[in-house]
């Protein structure tokens, strides 16, 4: 796409591309088969449509909405051709997306004028936390940034160790105290230490129960409360971490983590593993935050920077 901003490098796309593989290759499959033997968008295509985009966990509100915005295309052109209905997909899609997705970067980068930036990091256990945390890290830190870890998902030593494993293969510090012990204590010394080393990003980890919501909105609270005795307004970021992988899943983690505490912005993980990807877009137009980095395979350098231009490129190409 000529209008692009900012373009991902050949590998970047390429990585993305094979990312959304299976996505594509099956939403196409259900798309040619929705449209087949049909001349023109008519209400049989638009229902067959309907289909498509739920069984491909684009969510049911978001699907009406694209629905009802082909229908305004077709009633005011009068006549719409089924070989024309993947760019208006492609149209409906991407104005979806810039609706919440304002950005168009194509690197990992935190605010200048935000110093230490404090980036907390929320979500189950198994949606690919703590590799996203770490991920995250290993980016910050090849654009030169320096960045401090805080291991505050104390309820499980698996989590604390798992981050050490991270901080060690990336070579940033890491704060973390015994298995059991407050996670705003630690998350009180990680943003001490990181104002002390003269960090440019603090990435704090958190537990990831959702069996009881008071309580960890409560321990959300309590965490953010401590942190701003250092600095007034952090959290600057709280990033929710979902599993792309588990569809609509993943909608009710958003559901619950957005009740629980405020939510600004979006990582969708494990994306190359799935049919599913769909969801990034239902997700991000129904709970209208950001996604802001999406994971499209294992390496350290598969996490990537959402970039909505790209991302309907590669849907679509």
């Amino acid at each position: 796409m000529s209008f692009f901003k900012k373009i991902f490098s050949k590998e970047k796309k390429e990585t993305l591309d094979k990312g959304l593989e299976k996505t594509k290759t099956s939403f196409f499959s259900k798309l040619s088969k929705a449209v087949a033997g049909k001349a023109k968008v008519d209400d049989d295509v638009l229902d067959n449509l309907e289909e498509v985009l739920v069984s491909s966990d684009v969510g049911v509100d978001t699907t009406l909405k694209i629905i009802d915005r082909i229908e305004a295309r077709v009633s005011k052109d009068k006549y719409l051709g089924t070989e024309e209905l993947n760019q208006i997909l492609r149209d409906e899609i991407a104005g979806l997306l810039s609706e919440t997705n304002t950005g168009d970067e194509t690197e990992f980068t935190v605010p200048a004028d935000k110093k230490p930036y404090v980036l907390m990091v929320v979500g189950v256990n198994g949606v690919g936390k703590t590799t996203t945390i770490g991920k995250l890290a290993s980016q910050f830190k090849k654009q030169g940034l320096k960045v401090v870890l805080g291991a505050a998902d104390t309820f499980r030593a698996a989590a604390i160790d798992q981050l050490q494993v991270w901080a060690d293969r990336t070579n940033v510090p890491i704060i973390r105290q015994e298995m059991g012990s407050d996670p705003a204590s630690v998350a009180f010394d990680t943003v001490k230490s990181g104002v002390n080393q003269d960090a440019d990003v603090i990435i704090i980890d958190t537990a990831g129960r959702l069996h009881n919501k008071i309580n960890l909105m409560n321990e959300l609270t309590k965490i953010k409360r401590v942190m701003q005795k250092v600095i007034p307004n952090a959290p600057h970021d709280v990033l929710l971490v979902l599993d792309g992988s588990t569809g609509q899943n993943a909608f009710e983690q958003a559901k619950q983590f957005t009740k629980a505490t405020e939510v600004t912005s979006l990582a969708v993980t494990k994306l190359d593993g799935t049919a599913k990807g769909g969801v990034v877009i239902g997700i991000s137009d129904q709970f209208q935050i950001p996604v802001k980095y999406i994971g499209v395979g294992e390496g350290i350098d598969d996490l990537q920077v959402f970039n909505k231009h790209e991302f309907v490129d590669s849907f679509f190409k």
